[in-house]
C-alpha cells in the first residue's frame, strides 16, 4: 500500500507540473496577442479580416486551444512515458544540473549554431530566390520584436515540446517498442522515434516559411531554405529528444527555450 501511495503521489506531482506549464502557456498566449503589432498577425498567417478581431478575443481563443490540445497531448505523452519507463515530466531526484544547467548549456550552444548557420544560409537562399522568385527579398528568418520575443520563445518551447517530444516521440517510441521489445531494443525504439519527431518538428516550420515568402507550396521553396529548416530544427529536435528521455519534459523545454532566447532574443538585440 505504501508503494502504491508513493506512486500515486509521484504521478500527482508530475501532472501538477505538466498542467502548470500548460496554464502558463495559455496565459502567455493571451499576453502575446495583447502585445503583438498588426504586422505580427500577418506574419503569423492571419488574414486581413482577422486582424480586426479584438486582441483579447484572439488571445482567449488561442488560450482555449492551448488548454485543450496541449492537455490532451500532454496526458497521452505522460501515459506513453509511463509505459516506456521514461521520466515523464521530470526525473525524480534529479539535481538542478539536469533540469537547468545542462539544458541551459545545450541551448546556448545550439542558439549560437543557429545564428551562425543562418548567416551562412541567407545569401545562398537569397540567390536561389533571385532565380525562381525574384519578388522575394530574403534577408534571413525574422524574429518577434522584443519583449514579444521572450514570450514567443517560452510559448514555443512549452507547446512544441509537449506536442513533438512528449506526444509524438512518445507515441512512436511506444509503437516501435511493441515490435522491438522482443529483441530488448527499447533504446533503438527511442532513438528512431526521436528522429521521426525531430523531422516532424522541422517539417512543421515549412508553414512559417510559406507565409514569410508568399509562395504557395513547399515545392516552391528553394532547396537551401528547406535544408536550413530541416538541418537546424532537426538538430534542435534531436538534442531536446535526448534530454526528454533522459531527464523528462522540463529538460527538453529548457533546451528549446534557451536556444530560442539566443536565436530570437539576444542575437537580434546584439548583432
Amino acid at each position: 500500500m505504501m508503494n502504491a501511495n508513493k506512486k500515486s503521489s509521484y504521478t500527482g506531482r508530475q501532472l501538477a507540473v505538466l498542467f502548470a506549464l500548460i496554464l502558463l502557456n495559455a496565459l502567455l498566449a493571451i499576453l502575446y496577442y495583447l502585445l503583438i503589432p498588426p504586422e505580427g498577425l500577418s506574419i503569423s498567417g492571419y488574414t486581413q479580416e482577422a486582424t480586426h478581431i479584438p486582441r483579447w478575443l484572439l488571445g482567449l481563443a488561442n488560450a482555449g486551444i492551448v488548454l485543450v490540445i496541449y492537455s490532451a497531448a500532454g496526458l497521452a505523452g505522460y501515459w506513453f512515458a509511463r509505459k516506456l519507463g521514461l521520466p515523464g515530466v521530470y526525473r525524480p531526484g534529479a539535481s538542478w544540473r539536469s533540469w537547468f544547467l545542462i539544458p541551459l548549456l545545450a541551448g546556448l550552444i545550439l542558439g549560437v549554431i543557429l545564428v551562425i548557420a543562418d548567416r551562412v544560409f541567407t545569401p545562398w537562399i537569397a540567390s536561389a530566390f533571385a532565380t525562381t522568385h525574384p519578388e522575394v527579398n530574403w534577408q534571413g528568418f525574422p524574429h518577434p520584436q522584443f519583449p514579444l520575443s521572450i514570450i514567443a520563445s517560452a510559448t514555443a518551447a512549452i507547446g512544441e515540446e509537449i506536442l513533438f517530444r512528449s506526444f509524438m516521440l512518445g507515441l512512436w517510441a511506444f509503437l516501435l517498442n511493441l515490435i522491438l521489445r522482443r529483441w530488448k531494443a527499447t533504446r533503438a525504439a527511442l532513438w528512431i522515434a526521436n528522429v521521426i519527431a525531430a523531422l516532424a518538428f522541422a517539417a512543421s516550420h515549412t508553414a512559417t516559411a510559406l507565409v514569410l515568402t508568399g509562395v504557395t507550396t513547399p515545392a516552391e521553396l528553394p532547396a537551401p531554405l528547406l535544408l536550413e529548416l530541416f538541418l537546424l530544427n532537426g538538430v534542435l529536435g534531436l538534442v531536446a529528444g535526448e534530454r526528454y528521455f533522459r531527464d523528462g519534459l522540463v529538460a527538453a523545454i529548457g533546451v528549446h527555450f534557451w536556444t530560442d532566447i539566443i536565436w530570437h532574443v539576444l542575437a537580434p538585440l546584439l548583432l
